[in-house]
């Protein structure tokens, strides 16, 4: 087993692998921007290590990283999610060095990280994929007669995309014709190439997708599926495990899907397999992502796996600690994904310090969470600043518990999307279970709540209230 772990990633992800490492009784090596400097996954890690004032680029200079591993003695490196976690020249820099990287290798990475290179491995194995284009579309010409045959609406999307971006819906030509240059220049900046590709565009799906684990001994198994339809903009916002719109065939079946995805691109470690499921209960290929998701920890809630420790073991070289008959699932685990945005304003994003934060707990509770009172979130990551999950045994529990866990919640300072995660669970399509990808889309008035006085300011005013009458 490692005996040393850097940990190329910052925040709550960072907080979860430290506490992993710390389980398994392997020293945990953190490292942080300026920005970061007093985040809480500095302050967790044995050791952490300054990666510079530049807030972003830190986190993406791979050599950096594996000199500050090899220097502080490490012998593996866990990307955690976003970054350089889908990005091979990671992997390939620690294999040089001696490094373990904790994930794919690098070839699989960039395999499955290629959408038209992960859709033909899918094709040739005999997986379902959406209509689209064999390859790389090589001119806007060539969309346009490819879009009139498959029929539209068309999506349009970066090759080496990933977490929603560089993807554009086109109802029409004229939609087409608008967006193929804006995805280019998209694909681009984000992901260092101008490679798009096109694809039917399945109307209002549900986003269903395959938790997997496979060793280096040919052991491969999945831990269910998550229903990820609750999204904005393709960025996912609640997670649920397991999906309370399947049928116990269905989730056999898809189940076996993402089993048979993995072994056909010879996968090793932690993976997700992302399916489309339409209004005829078809299933389609979208893409497998190569690293640990965010909404991990709905899966460990409902199965008890720890997924993180599992990565770590298949890393050193040990088989998967579990069989496909040993893993069952029980209740429903659902995740918010916490984020420092204004739902009102568009979900502006609202960095800023945290005067006051109060974490739920009681039964069924989990928090992962990189904040505390006097935290300042930097305005130069992401803005999601903590995940919480909640478990029951039945999805009418699992809602009122969430319903209540987010009442408990409380963070002052900056604006959140806990108010606007509270009005989706009192949604009765919500509670019935019946929700796609246009769920947020087709329920603006979600937005439309009163946040009232914040009950901080609210029993200052009522202990003011009190002194005035007791004055009289």
């Amino acid at each position: 087993m490692f005996k040393k772990i850097l940990v190329a990633n910052r925040g709550e992800i960072a907080v979860r692998i430290v506490r992993a490492c710390s389980e398994m009784g392997i020293k945990s090596v953190a490292i942080y921007a300026d920005a970061d400097r007093h985040a809480l996954h500095v302050k967790k890690a044995d050791e952490a290590y300054n990666i510079g004032a530049d807030p972003v680029a830190g986190y993406l200079n791979a050599h950096n990283i594996v000199n500050i591993a090899v220097a502080a003695g490490c012998d593996a490196l866990h990307p955690g999610y976003g970054f350089l976690s889908e990005n091979p020249e990671l992997a390939e820099v620690c294999a040089r060095r001696g490094i373990k990287f904790i994930g794919p290798e690098a070839d699989v990475i960039r395999q499955m990280g290629d959408k038209i290179q992960a859709r033909n491995a899918m094709i040739n194995a005999g997986i379902p994929c959406v209509p689209g284009s064999d390859g790389n579309l090589e001119s806007l010409e060539a969309a346009v007669v490819l879009a009139k045959k498959i029929g539209y609406p068309v999506m349009l999307k970066a090759t080496n995309g990933g977490g929603g971006r560089g993807i554009r819906r086109c109802d029409s030509e004229k939609e087409l014709l608008s967006n193929y240059d804006r995805v280019i220049s998209e694909a681009s900046k984000a992901f260092g190439k101008p490679e798009v590709f096109l694809e039917k565009c399945v109307v209002h799906p549900r986003h269903i997708e395959v938790q997997v684990l496979a060793d280096a001994h040919g052991n491969v198994i999945h831990l269910f599926e998550r229903d990820c339809s609750i999204q904005r903009r393709n960025q996912k916002l609640i997670e649920i495990a397991p999906s309370p719109q399947l049928t116990q065939a269905q989730r056999d079946y898809i189940g076996s899907l993402g089993v048979k995805a993995a072994k056909a691109v010879g996968y090793e470690n932690a993976g997700t397999v992302e399916f489309l499921l339409d209004s005829d209960n078809n299933f389609y290929f979208m893409e497998m992502n190569t690293r640990l998701q965010v909404e991990h920890t709905v899966t460990e809630t409902i199965t008890g796996v720890d997924i993180v420790q599992q990565q770590i073991r298949v890393a050193a070289g040990l088989p998967l600690q579990y069989k496909q008959s040993e893993i069952a699932f029980r209740g429903f685990a659902m995740e918010y994904r916490i984020n420092a945005e204004d739902p009102q304003k568009d979900f502006l994003p609202s960095f800023g310090k945290i005067t006051r934060y109060y974490a739920p707990g009681g039964p069924g509770v989990r928090m992962d969470a990189a904040i505390y009172s006097g935290y300042v979130i930097p305005p130069y990551y992401d803005s999601m600043c903590a995940k919480l999950t909640v478990w029951a045994l039945d999805w009418e529990g699992v809602i009122e518990r969430g319903r209540r866990a987010l009442n408990d919640m409380v963070v002052y300072g900056v604006k959140t999307t806990i108010p606007y995660y509270q009005q989706i669970m009192l949604h009765p399509d919500f509670r019935a279970a019946n929700f796609n990808t246009s769920f947020v889309e087709q329920h603006p008035e979600l937005t439309e709540y009163d946040v009232g006085l914040p009950k901080e300011l609210m029993a200052a005013a009522i202990a003011a209230a009190i002194a005035a009458h007791e004055g009289i």
